[in-house]
């Protein structure tokens, strides 16, 4: 859906679709999608009301990671991660039946039917929306498990922002989001575990006036975090005025910057 403010808002993860011939060759987890971005929609249903530009994914991550470079390599080296065609869910269950997981060829299929689309959108949108305003602010919105012991110790910060070090963001825009941030009884964190994946990290460029920030949101803080995955609508009512508050706060300060 497009917006009238310079603010596009990403959820790559959000998706649950797998089609039928897929299904097949699937284990008995994979129909679970235990590791999807569970009810971000609706978490983030007020950005319509914003005037705010939204893109969500309808095909699940064990599909394709929209998130991931197209060649595969490993965003965070050394540490246990999934990749662009995940063969294993985060707690290293197989997704595949002995024999059927996806070949390079049916990678590259995958790739073109559902990784280019969503990426050109991506570009489409925040070239019009920088055409318009001069500057945009890339929100990358995800969430997760609070506690994952295959992917990091102990319990994960409630709010975790990622800007790849600082190069997908001005310094100035992520500290007016953080500032908020710390009005909340949440524990937050700024390039910890998750630093942005590559929506943030390729698409983020500060000096062209794209600002990219990926916030990966403990599940806990709105939902059941076990299945049947259910939305809390008391604790996100209580959640979704302080991530407007975030967004109106970097939006506030993105004005401010000088356009490139």
């Amino acid at each position: 859906t497009q917006g009238t403010l310079p603010l596009l808002i990403s959820i790559p993860h959000l998706g649950t679709d797998i089609p039928d011939e897929l299904q097949e060759g699937m284990a008995d987890i994979a129909a679970i999608k235990q590791d999807t971005d569970w009810h971000l929609d609706q978490l983030y249903g007020f950005a319509h009301a914003m005037g705010a530009s939204v893109i969500q994914a309808k095909v699940s991550r064990y599909v394709i990671d929209l998130n991931r470079p197209p060649t595969g390599e490993s965003l965070y080296p050394g540490q246990t991660t999934t990749g662009l065609c995940p063969t294993d869910t985060f707690r290293g269950e197989p997704l595949y039946r002995p024999g059927h997981a996806p070949d390079d060829t049916e990678q590259a299929r995958r790739l073109a039917l559902y990784w280019q689309p969503y990426h050109q959108q991506l570009r489409d949108e925040l070239a019009r929306a920088k055409a318009q305003h001069g500057a945009v602010m890339l929100w990358d919105a995800h969430s997760i498990a609070s506690e994952l012991p295959r992917l990091f110790e102990g319990r994960l910060p409630d709010l975790n922002f990622g800007t790849a070090d600082g190069r997908s963001c001005d310094a100035s825009v992520i500290q007016a989001v953080v500032d908020v941030a710390r009005t909340a009884p949440c524990t937050h964190v700024v390039n910890g575990r998750f630093k942005g994946g590559y929506i943030t990290r390729h698409h983020g460029a500060p000096s062209a006036g794209v600002h990219a920030i990926q916030l990966e949101m403990s599940q806990r803080l709105y939902m059941q975090e076990t299945s049947p995955f259910g939305y809390e609508a008391a604790k996100a009512q209580s959640l979704q005025p302080l991530l407007q508050r975030m967004l109106e706060a970097g939006l506030q300060q993105l004005k401010a910057l000088p356009r490139p």
